[in-house]
């Protein structure tokens, strides 16, 4: 196998072993799958992600095949016998839930894979119990109330202006300015509007005016968080959020600046735990005009590839010259390392 040193930003030096060859497991999109094109928006080129990301790893020497992320997947993928799996998949016939399958079958059949487990992903796809834990283990999150049908009685804890979100879905779908209610007439619109179209429960939540960070995990030899603010055009509205548009149709939405944080990157690492991700993971936390903090959203297989493909993670590791190739190095060595762990903690298992 194939060595790479440690990177500075991995202490502990020494070296590890990559694989030589690994498959890339990803969304298998139609635009029959989802409802709206909106949500199809967020997948339709995840074949074309993990050639790119694919094309990252052929220049590192190592050997890459990509798969459909469908069940029956799985048997070719015994056949071929890839050393490790890198998950991409964020939808199986267009339901993102139903992506939580994909780690399980990966477990199933004794394959190493990057990103959480089967529990981890899907806690991701129930938005609301996310909150309920990570409000239970002291991570700050804004009040909000489940509504699973546009009748149910509003919380009187809950103070306007109010957000609402779709439960399952993730990629910022329905994330608009319509998606801010200034009174209960507008938020029973939205909220019926939500529930007819995507099929699902809708939360509501307190707004947090303020700023907007982006706080990466990415684990190693050290579990590492970054952390970054949304610079939108108007830096003095506390009402700017990153929408629908902002983060998949404009050109130039917003910037991102470094932030150093120590308090709240250990947070971030307590909710990384909580919410049992692995190897990274992304949040975005709400800074009110006191300075505290409140995470609005979690996602344990967030958009993956490289900088050019203008995702958050690599845009932000970038600037703390961290490269999308370390990132693949150490998501590859971690994941390696991690699965030999598991097979000798089993094998003396079996032999006590």
């Amino acid at each position: 196998m194939s060595m790479v040193k440690n990177e500075k930003d991995e202490p502990g030096g020494g070296t590890v072993k990559l694989p030589k060859f690994v498959g890339l497991i990803h969304s298998e999109v139609k635009r029959e799958y989802f409802p709206t094109e909106t949500q199809y928006i967020t997948e339709k080129d995840a074949e074309h992600e993990a050639q790119v990301i694919g094309g990252y790893l052929e220049k590192m020497g190592i050997r890459v095949k990509l798969y459909p992320g469908r069940p029956e997947v799985i048997e070719q993928i015994v056949r071929d016998k890839p050393e490790m799996m890198f998950n991409l998949v964020g939808s199986i016939s267009g339901q993102e839930y139903l992506s939580a399958t994909i780690p399980g079958m990966l477990e199933a059949i004794d394959m190493p894979y990057t990103g959480a487990g089967m529990l981890g992903e899907s806690l991701a796809y129930n938005k609301f119990l996310v909150k309920q834990l990570l409000q239970s283990h002291g991570v700050p999150t804004p009040q909000s109330q489940m509504m699973p049908n546009a009748n149910t009685a509003l919380s009187q804890e809950l103070r306007f202006p109010l957000i609402t979100k779709l439960n399952e879905i993730h990629g910022a779908v329905e994330v608009t300015a319509e998606a801010i209610s200034f009174d209960e007439k507008h938020l029973r619109e939205r909220v019926k509007h939500l529930i007819h179209t995507y099929q699902q429960p809708v939360i509501v939540e307190e707004f947090v005016a303020g700023r907007e960070y982006t706080a990466i995990v990415l684990e190693g030899l050290n579990t590492k968080v970054y952390i970054a603010e949304k610079i939108f055009p108007e830096s003095d509205n506390p009402m700017q959020f990153a929408t629908f548009d902002a983060q998949w149709v404009d050109a130039v939405s917003y910037t991102y600046q470094k932030v150093t944080d120590p308090v709240l990157s250990e947070l971030v690492k307590k909710a990384f735990v909580v919410l049992k991700m692995a190897g990274y993971g992304k949040f975005d936390i709400r800074v009110d005009q006191a300075k505290r903090y409140y995470f609005v959203d979690s996602n344990s297989n967030p958009a993956f590839g490289p900088k050019e493909l203008d995702v958050a993670m690599a845009t932000i590791l970038d600037m703390y010259d961290v490269s999308f190739a370390e990132i693949l190095k150490r998501l590859m060595a971690n994941t390696m390392r991690e699965w030999h762990k598991t097979q000798e903690e089993m094998g003396q298992t079996q032999n006590s």
